[in-house]
């Protein structure tokens, strides 16, 4: 991975163990960080929910209070990152979301835990786009596919570090002492940014476009809205399915014990750390041989797909292996962080890269919690356990989002197949 660090011709030259050390591991622990406290509800969802008696409906809302309030932080975040750079802004959101952590140590109520929540997406709401922002100025363009692939194989290692590490864990604290532990690591995250990082490079003297110019030409930009047309809803079934209800599917309609579906979880993130370094891979590797990026994407949601309708249909033969290949496969929805980054102009990659990331996160908080409310539709057993059509409806509803994308790709590619190949910089 050194190798791929080296700095883009706009950053001060350094050398690739510097810009490992100081720009790659500080953002990247932040970024591992905003993984873990993101589908630690997850694990704890048992615990939550005898603690305080939740529906499947509060459930959703509750964890997914998340993803709303990191989506609506986004351009605030863009707008920040483009003007102060990402090693000034992290201490202050990282605080933040220690602020956050500690509310919901203390909590007592679904209010008052819903509020915590919302201030600790906030708090994150900047770490993966700044990661992206710093990882875009000081590495060579050639070789961010594989750098992110890096980046999100941390944030798989966070999500990892939710599962089985917080059941253990769980052995010598309550779930309130973890977020105690959670808010600590915050704070003391951003101070290392802070201290390590290096400042933002002067972009040079160009006029910066304004805020609603600059969301303009982002959202208008083809390759923007030809990688958001195909991925987008893909990655938000990932993220609000990934990070809640595939535990709770795994307890209610396999039927396994909350060790067994710790240890599934844990699985589960160990495939996200693969499935990100092979996706990078193997963008590159299709990239030599003039296969774009938006294809490798379109041939990974197909098959991400295909995952879901396994659980539409109740596949019975192995349910495990269901659970990991949505987590495995899933995280090819990643690839459209480094489609926008190589296809918009630097001076909007932070803007471009949050205007992603909020759709992506708004998306996440309505699949999160409208998933929630269709399984509540149903009625559970005496166990508290709903059926499992009520999972068959819910993904299926997903799976009918998604296939529009991929019928408007397949469709323009057949049938503009000159203009496809003729226009690089498009996709």
């Amino acid at each position: 991975m050194r190798d791929s660090l080296q700095p883009t011709p706009a950053a001060p030259s350094r050398s690739g163990w510097a810009l490992f050390v100081l720009v790659f591991l500080p953002f990247a622990l932040g970024h591992f960080l905003s993984s873990l406290m993101r589908t630690v509800n997850a694990t704890l969802a048992p615990q939550l929910v005898a603690a305080l008696a939740l529906t499947p409906g509060q459930l959703g809302l509750l964890t997914s209070a998340f993803f709303l309030a990191f989506a609506l932080v986004q351009l605030p975040v863009g707008i920040a990152l483009d003007r102060w750079g990402p090693a000034r802004l992290q201490l202050p959101m990282l605080l933040l979301a220690g602020v956050g952590a500690l509310a919901f140590a203390g909590g007592q109520s679904f209010t008052q835990l819903l509020v915590a929540r919302a201030l600790i997406g906030l708090g994150l709401g900047g770490c993966f786009m700044s990661a992206v922002k710093a990882i875009s100025t000081w590495i060579a363009p050639a070789r961010l596919p594989s750098v992110q692939g890096y980046l999100i194989a941390v944030g798989g290692l966070g999500a990892a570090a939710a599962t089985l590490p917080v059941r253990l864990a769980l052995h010598y604290m309550d779930w309130r002492g973890l977020f105690l532990w959670l808010a600590a690591a915050a704070a003391l995250t951003g101070v290392l940014i802070r201290a390590l990082a290096p400042p933002q490079p002067h972009a040079g003297g160009g006029r910066k476009p304004a805020l609603l110019e600059a969301m303009a030409a982002v959202y208008r930009h083809p390759a923007f809205r030809e990688t958001a047309a195909l991925v987008l809803i893909p990655h938000t079934v990932f993220f609000g399915i990934q990070g809640l209800w595939i535990s709770r599917w795994l307890g209610d309609v396999a039927g396994y014990s909350e060790a067994a579906v710790g240890y599934l979880l844990y699985l589960g993130m160990a495939a996200v750390i693969f499935g990100a370094i092979a996706v990078g891979m193997v963008t590159e590797w299709a990239g030599r041989r003039g296969v774009r990026p938006i294809s490798v994407a379109a041939a990974g949601v197909s098959l991400f797909v295909l995952v879901q309708l396994g659980f539409v249909f109740n596949w019975r033969p192995s349910y495990q292996l269901l659970s990991v290949l949505f987590t495995l496969v899933g995280t090819v929805t990643g690839i459209e962080y480094a489609i926008v980054a190589q296809s918009l102009p630097g001076a909007l990659s932070g803007r471009a890269a949050t205007c992603l990331n909020l759709l992506i996160f708004l998306g996440a908080f309505a699949v999160q919690a409208g998933f929630g409310i269709m399984v509540g539709c149903w009625r559970p057993d005496l166990l508290g356990h709903y059926p499992a059509q009520a999972y068959q409806a819910a993904f299926l509803v997903l799976v009918l989002l998604q296939l529009p994308g991929l019928w408007w790709f397949a469709r323009r590619r057949t049938r503009n197949p000159v203009e496809w190949a003729s226009h690089p910089t498009s996709l």
